[in-house]
């Protein structure tokens, strides 16, 4: 019997929920498609957000040949007979689900059909492409970032998904709950709906069933429904102000959203933006944290996870280094560039080495002319660096 989910698959682009930074009157994929003229593409996001709903709803409404396939599942030979229809037809799209899977094999096979354009591909992944995907995979399409759904895009779906279903009977409380307990995944809320519905013997969906179910309710919002954003900073702020019982609060709220891979991100950015320099083992032990809670799952994952955010708390602050890359970086945007001096580059026969000299120290210029004298980085008052910044200028002979 076909899910549900597959039943509601849009045949048109507008039909699609969510992703209106690339669906609606005058975006990119609407006039892709307004205008009949399709570029190879990869969609990647979170699972449960639209890519293969887009996708979907590209080919049908463009009334096209094409072929959907899965990088895991299928072999070389279904990518070959995908190739023979193809020239059969003069033009095929091919849809490849978990693109980043593709082996080399299969790669090398679409590629000169790309460059051609007997095929027009569509993949679509969860991972991001600039890591997982060949990069001359990657130069022949054009890439597009899926974004998360919110709650009223998801409930949005859920009302859709009642049309479907006779004699439902759901509140706007219960279906919220749904919503909630998804972080983002439509196709999930989907399920979670349509498991409901035939587990009640009147198709009536209440609080208490989904409690049966194990729907959890995730009530870590605002009032106003855009919390889950205000959640994530005000627990990086928290850290950073080393306030550690409101770094805790946070994280609990996310813990119990379910939302391990926000927490992940966050803890590793914070690792580097906000402690950076001034305790430089918390990134190992933040990354040690993940596999740890990866590995065990939860609900024991929390226990790694609240030893280390107590650490991150707890921990001198500084943000040194990224503020000296953050305005290497703007100097390169602005232009403030110059030539690599000549005694360093591939073929200098000038460079002096500078492990040939005491300390593995030797005095001579490495920025371009136009930038010499420039300091980008304005250490901070805090024992690590202080230690540093004292190590460097003794390699130097400066006192």
């Amino acid at each position: 019997m076909e899910n549900l989910a597959n039943k509601m698959r849009p045949n048109k682009l507008c039909e699609v929920i969510g992703q209106k930074h690339l669906i609606g009157d005058g975006k990119i994929l609407s006039n892709l498609v307004l205008n009949k003229h399709l570029c190879s593409m990869i969609l990647y996001g979170k699972p449960g957000i639209g890519k293969t709903s887009i996708a979907n709803a590209i080919v049908k409404e463009l009334n096209l040949p094409h072929k959907f396939l899965n990088a895991t599942i299928n072999n070389k030979q279904d990518f070959d007979i995908a190739i023979a229809e193809a020239k059969m037809y003069g033009n095929m799209i091919l849809i490849i689900d978990e693109i980043h899977r593709m082996n080399k094999d299969k790669q090398d096979l679409l590629l000169s059909h790309l460059e051609t354009g007997l095929i027009t591909l569509i993949g679509l992944t969860t991972s991001n492409p600039y890591h997982k995907i060949n990069p001359a995979i990657r130069s022949r399409v054009k890439i597009f970032e899926l974004h998360e759904l919110s709650i009223e895009e998801i409930i949005t779906g859920l009302k859709k998904a009642t049309s479907f279903l006779e004699d439902i009977k759901i509140s706007d409380e219960t279906m919220k709950v749904i919503a909630k307990s998804s972080s983002g995944d439509l196709r999930y809320a989907i399920s979670e709906l349509e498991i409901a519905y035939y587990s009640s013997s009147n198709h009536e969906i209440t609080l208490d069933l989904l409690k049966q179910m194990g729907t959890k309710p995730v009530f870590f919002h605002d009032k106003n429904e855009d919390g889950h954003y205000d959640v994530l900073s005000a627990f990086q702020k928290s850290i950073r102000g080393s306030d550690v019982d409101a770094s805790l609060h946070y994280l609990s709220r996310l813990i119990e959203a379910g939302d391990l891979d926000s927490i992940y991100r966050r803890m590793s950015v914070i690792a580097y933006e906000d402690i950076g320099l001034a305790n430089p083992s918390i990134g190992p032990k933040v990354m040690a944290a993940i596999s740890a809670s990866e590995l065990v799952g939860l609900p024991e994952a929390r226990i790694p996870l609240q030893v280390v955010v107590t650490e991150m708390a707890l921990s001198p602050k500084s943000n040194s280094a990224h503020m000296a890359g953050d305005e290497a970086l703007n100097d390169i945007r602005k232009g403030t560039t110059g030539n690599v001096p000549n005694h360093i580059k591939t073929t200098s026969t000038t460079y002096l080495y500078p492990h040939n000299y005491p300390n593995s120290y030797v005095k001579q210029d490495y920025l371009p002319k136009e930038l010499l004298g420039k300091k980008y980085y304005q250490p901070k008052n805090n024992k690590y660096e202080n230690n540093l910044n004292k190590i460097h200028m003794e390699m130097k002979g400066e006192r």
